[in-house]
């Protein structure tokens, strides 16, 4: 919701303050209940319910929702910092996961969110260690160059648990959403709270607090840790206690710790696919970490045993001499950590940051950037959505995906509103309206504004108008102005046109207007179109010739046309008037005509010869 937010749609309510309280207090009740989700997701729209009421108090933003979304983009990297300790992971995260346009002033204003945040997280220090980093590690071994076999392995399994996820999940809330079952969001939760409990007590690993468990696999064992994972057999030869202690054979705790991690790492992602999107406040990054770091445990305790075993092999020979301190296991949970994360989120830059920021492992940043870009390249194979878009999708939110490259050969006419069989485009005239013509056109349509044209002869574009504020100036009109009636002239034109002396008092509404409202030609190609919807997160904007009014094109009608583009649909009848001769058809770079995919109406236009003659012309001589 938070990037469909901030690529320009507005959902009534979602950032309001009965939202932040109830978010926040049921954030605390669902982190505390042990079940398979983290808290860094509702962080961020708990920040981002913050950012929105504190815009409020400042006409500059309160009256303008680019400026709006702009507070919005620094307040979720703020509540990437007081997830995780990691500001600059933060105000990544806001550029390259959340944000719909960052340009940069919005980084700088970002980078301060995130400063203060980390700043008052750090005062109050709530993890009673005095650090800022959630799961501080120090390994006092460096990692070798073999190594890096086992960390892209480790990446393959988290891009494998992406796709896998990310379709599971899917899949489950399509299902919740087309069953009987979804009409009860209570008793779904009290059935997961309830199978998570029951089958996650009599595991020690599964027990514990998602947090305290990653902790425990990214801890390496040092002389004095009693847990089952650090249960080696000693060297009888040893006679002092060092903090780099060589690789040693496993004992029997940690061949039963093992078992418990694969029972736990089972356990986890079942739970994980059916507990992310029930109707309490989760996030997935955590629970995505503790999946990662039990396999990459495993992993790391696998490869310790090989190399104390095998040291005389050629990949262990130069580094893992008898006796050395060779493996690390605890890095490996740490990388598979990573990997999991990034095959689920497709994050690669932010998330490496993340990492590094949550545990302090700077000098271990190879390792994690090769595991998150090979989990990034293993789950594209398998679908280029990460689990936002794809739940975006799913709740059919107008969102234009920035990663997808739009490479479609048709135009702005193609795809414009009105059809053939839809009804004309609903307009607005600049001085022949009345106030009961505005407020019935409002009441039977559902549109976010209309153009305002000179005349229903001459269709020419004067600016836009937007519902609501139709609506309250014409509301306030009433209320505050003698005179005004259902039977007044609205004039949005400079100068008032003469009326007659009975006629009821006008009223002026160009102060209203959008006088340069945002315009495409009719042969703009469509890539350019779904470009600056991106970039300028545009609502609607509207199709012209020669200043003349032709249709609209919404985000809705983008999505649409993207849908069919990718469902391959067959071609259609292009638009009456190219099929003349003095209208040819729009060139492309390779000098053949653009295919069409859409069949629309346009109102026949009257043009001089020597007009449509230059226009051949100008098409056949410009390259886009």
């Amino acid at each position: 919701q938070i990037k469909t937010i901030l690529s320009g749609f507005i959902i009534r309510g979602y950032l309001g303050k009965w939202t932040l309280m109830i978010k926040t207090i049921t954030l605390v009740l669902a982190v505390a209940s042990g079940l398979s989700l983290g808290k860094e997701g509702p962080l961020v729209h708990v920040a981002c319910c913050c950012g929105n009421i504190f815009s409020y108090l400042f006409p500059k933003y309160s009256t303008n929702e680019a400026k709006k979304r702009e507070v919005l983009s620094a307040a979720s990297a703020a509540g990437v910092s007081v997830a995780f300790g990691a500001p600059i992971g933060g105000v990544l995260f806001s550029l390259e996961e959340v944000s719909y346009y960052f340009p940069l002033k919005t980084l700088w204003r970002s980078f301060f969110a995130a400063l203060v945040a980390a700043f008052v997280l750090r005062s109050i220090n709530p993890f009673g260690n005095s650090r800022l980093v959630l799961f501080y590690v120090e390994y006092h071994t460096p990692w070798y160059l073999f190594e890096l076999l086992p960390f892209i392995l480790l990446g393959v399994f988290g891009g494998l648990w992406g796709a896998f996820f990310i379709r599971a999940n899917i899949a489950w809330c399509r299902r919740r959403k087309s069953t009987k079952f979804g009409k009860y969001p209570v008793l779904e939760v009290i059935i997961v709270a309830a199978i998570t409990a029951v089958i996650a007590f009599p595991n020690p690993y599964t027990r514990l607090n998602t947090s305290e468990l990653i902790k425990e696999l990214f801890t390496d064992c040092g002389p004095l840790e009693s847990s089952s994972l650090c249960d080696y057999r000693n060297d009888m030869n040893a006679s002092k206690i060092v903090d780099d202690i060589p690789d040693r054979p496993a004992g029997t705790g940690v061949y039963s710790a093992i078992w418990q991690l694969c029972l736990a790492l089972i356990f986890k992602i079942i739970m994980t696919v059916f507990t992310f999107g029930i109707k309490v406040p989760s996030g997935l990054f955590i629970p995505s970490m503790a999946i990662g770091a039990i396999a990459g445990r495993i992993v790391g305790i696998a490869v310790e045993q090989l190399a104390y075993y095998h040291h005389d092999w050629f990949i262990f020979k130069e580094w893992c001499e008898v006796g050395a301190d060779c493996i690390t296991p605890g890095l490996y949970a740490m990388v598979g950590a990573a990997a999991c994360l990034g095959g689920v989120t497709r994050m690669t830059v932010s998330l490496v940051v993340i990492v590094f920021e949550l545990t302090g492992g700077l000098e271990y940043i190879v390792p994690l950037m090769a595991a998150v870009m090979t989990s990034k390249w293993v789950g594209d194979a398998f679908g280029r959505e990460g689990i936002y878009e794809a739940h975006i999708r799913l709740n059919g939110y107008p969102f234009l995906d920035a990663k997808e490259e739009f490479t479609h050969t048709t135009l702005a006419a193609d795809v414009m509103r009105p059809r053939r069989s839809d009804p004309p485009l609903a307009v607005l005239t600049q001085d022949n309206m009345t106030v009961e013509d505005i407020e019935n056109l409002i009441n039977e349509t559902s549109y976010n504004g209309f153009p305002v044209i000179m005349s229903k002869e001459s269709q020419r574009l004067v600016g836009f108008a937007l519902r609501r504020d139709l609506t309250i100036a014409i509301e306030s009109a009433r209320k505050k102005q003698e005179g005004i009636v259902g039977s007044s002239r609205v004039c949005f034109a400079q100068h008032t046109p003469s009326l007659p002396a009975e006629s009821p008092r006008p009223l002026k509404l160009r102060s209203i207007l959008d006088m340069s409202p945002f315009t495409v030609t009719d042969h703009t190609p469509m890539e350019i179109v779904v470009d600056i919807f991106r970039k300028l997160g545009l609502r609607q904007c509207l199709v012209t010739h020669n200043g003349i009014v032709l249709g609209i094109i919404t985000k809705k009608n983008i999505l649409e046309h993207l849908e069919q583009l990718k469902q391959h649909v067959e071609p259609l009848a292009p638009p009456w008037h190219y099929n003349k001769k003095r209208y040819p058809p729009s060139y492309g770079p390779d000098g053949k005509p653009r295919p069409r995919l859409n069949n629309v109406q346009l109102k026949p236009i009257a043009e001089e010869r020597e007009e449509a003659e230059e226009e051949v012309h100008l098409l056949n001589s410009t390259t886009l």
